[in-house]
């Protein structure tokens, strides 16, 4: 597969066996050993994907990655952190700071490797980049028009409604904060109260009512939203 995947660990050991055991799903693996070498390889080309120890010297991979969401040219990088830190708070932390997915320590290259295929799917680039509709049941978006219909009648968005539900159906199961919604919906140069995001929510919701839509869009207590396009439309 021809994936460029940028380890970030400082353990020699395991930053050789991950290069070994990715042979045949990346194409390049290039290694860092912390956060300056890690900015170092990004400058010098840009990753398909990351795959970021939490414990790292010096800065640490909590404030890589919330310095990586900063920077307009690495953002939508997607992020694996690889922790021995495994606890519910852990991984909120984890999340909260941008990462796309959380995997404990010790791990095997079979779930490693199948948790970086689903990332890479949710990351949407060929769809976003075609322009072609996303689809969830008879829920359509299509990034082309500006329109969003179920079973072909079209629903009336705000252009704010369309574009988080454009974030959200490219980004399907993974859990957002208010902050990331903020960052990805609105930018990171406009400032707005994080409760905002909770009111363009019930609008998106409300929009999505009537054709039972509205449960795809899930408040996860004390993290933020997600979309779940497995969950099934009800009354």
């Amino acid at each position: 597969m021809n994936m460029h995947v940028l380890l970030v660990e400082d353990e020699a050991p395991l930053r050789e066996m991950l290069r070994f055991a990715l042979a045949d799903v990346a194409s390049t693996v290039s290694e860092a050993a912390d956060a300056d070498a890690a900015f170092a390889r990004l400058r010098e080309a840009r990753p398909d994907l990351i795959l970021l120890d939490w414990m790292l010297p010096g800065m640490s991979g909590i404030e890589f990655m919330r310095r990586l969401r900063r920077e307009a040219a690495w953002r939508d990088i997607p992020v694996i952190m690889l922790t021995a830190r495994g606890e519910e708070d852990d991984r909120v932390q984890g999340l909260e700071a941008g990462a796309d997915d959380y995997l404990v320590k010790p791990f095997s290259t079979r779930e490693l490797k199948a948790r970086m295929q689903a990332v890479l799917r949710r990351a949407g680039r060929g769809e976003e980049e075609a322009g072609l509709p996303l689809r969830t049941g008879d829920l359509c978006l299509d990034p082309a028009s500006h329109q969003v219909s179920v079973a072909g009648r079209s629903l009336n968005l705000g252009p704010t409604e369309f574009r988080l539900l454009h974030f959200f159906m490219r980004h399907p199961g993974r859990v957002h904060s208010r902050t990331q919604l903020l960052d990805h919906v609105w930018g990171r140069d406009v400032y707005v109260e994080e409760r905002t995001v909770d009111v363009h929510i019930r609008r998106l919701r409300k929009a999505l009512a009537p054709h039972g839509y509205d449960r795809l869009i899930q408040t996860v207590r004390t993290v933020g939203y997600r979309f779940s396009p497995w969950e099934e439309p009800g009354e």
